[in-house]
């Protein structure tokens, strides 16, 4: 014990002395630490190239939407082209009135809302269901070939796809071809004006499916596989492992499109219904889009049209306020903040 301790203070006499007196040596501040602050001219010198890149997109953006806002004006008159908005009569809200009072208006409305309807129930999800699918094919080779397969109708022109459908479901189409050789009665599916809202469904789904696809397909491919791996593990079979893993890493993309729908709830395609229109009739094809360019352009009825398609765009709007809203209630980052 007497040599342990004659160790230790001969140790604590061969240590230098403390000076408690000085001061610690700052460290760096939260200044130093900040970048330099770039003026605003070395910024757009030095992002010249990626500027000049976005210009055409913001000229567009700014002269066929924002600029073309102030043709709503028009609503607010009994408008004549052949005088301009500053020659024709102003008549308040008698447009207005007028839209309320009109049936025609509400058929237009009413189909538009079936429709939209159906293909928020059958074409929203097929994109989802066909990404989860091709996502769970094995082959490589076997999933290039059928995304190249379901991509090509989406570039294929509505006239064209109508005129196909027109050839298989149509009057004299290969359908009744092969029911009129079976002996059995035909069935006219493009001229029957209760099948024309499902039908335009299923175009719809045939045409723009595989194109919808791509950005779930996306989402899926940023899935960590050590997720399926873990979830395997613990003995999750493949309908578990799809909606624990599979469906939330998909849900903040599903909510944003599922907004971005509701926003064009009341646009439902106007060329593809409009190279129906004439077989079913308007009481069963008539939706807003076609209302609109029948009696604005077709009827001269500008300042009337104008009305309606501004209704339609501010229920846009506030449907897209209230689904962000929503989206945010439930822990979603939807749209924006």
């Amino acid at each position: 014990m007497s040599l342990q301790k004659t160790a230790s203070t001969m140790a604590k006499e061969e240590l230098p002395p403390v000076d408690k007196t000085k001061t610690r040596r700052p460290g760096p501040s939260a200044k130093n630490t900040q970048q330099p602050k770039i003026s605003v001219r070395k910024r757009l010198r030095r992002d010249l190239t990626l500027l000049l890149l976005l210009t055409p997109g913001l000229l567009f953006f700014l002269i066929f939407q924002y600029w073309a806002l102030g043709g709503y004006v028009i609503a607010f008159q009994d408008y004549v082209p052949f005088l301009g908005i500053e020659g024709s009569d102003w008549v308040g809200l008698e447009n207005f009135q007028a839209f309320f009072g009109d049936p025609a208006v509400w058929q237009a409305v009413r189909n538009t809302l079936q429709i939209s309807a159906l293909q928020l129930i059958f074409f929203f999800p097929a994109p989802i269901a066909l990404a989860i699918f091709l996502h769970s094919v094995q082959f490589d080779w076997a999933r290039k070939i059928v995304q190249s397969i379901v991509y090509l109708p989406h570039f294929i022109s509505w006239v064209i796809v109508v005129a196909l459908f027109q050839q298989v479901l149509g009057p004299v189409g290969v359908v009744n071809g092969w029911l009129s050789d079976a002996g059995l009665s035909t069935i006219d599916v493009i001229g029957n004006p209760s099948a024309f809202q499902p039908l335009m469904v299923a175009q719809l789904i045939w045409k723009d499916c595989g194109w919808g696809m791509i950005i779930f397909l996306a989402a899926l491919y940023r899935v960590d596989e050590q997720l399926y791996e873990a979830a395997a593990i613990d003995g999750a079979g493949w309908w578990r492992r799809l909606w624990h893993v599979t469906l939330p890493s998909m849900r903040p993309i599903i909510v944003l499109l599922f907004i971005l729908k509701l926003g064009d709830i009341l646009t439902v395609g106007f060329e593809q219904i409009f190279l129906q229109r004439n077989a079913v009739g308007p009481e069963a094809a008539e939706v807003l889009d076609t209302f609109v360019y029948f009696s604005g352009v077709i009827d001269g009825n500008w300042g009337y049209a104008t009305a309606v398609g501004l209704l339609k765009g501010i229920i846009a709007a506030v449907l897209v306020y209230l689904a962000n809203k929503a989206a945010h209630k439930l822990g979603e980052q939807g749209l924006y903040r």
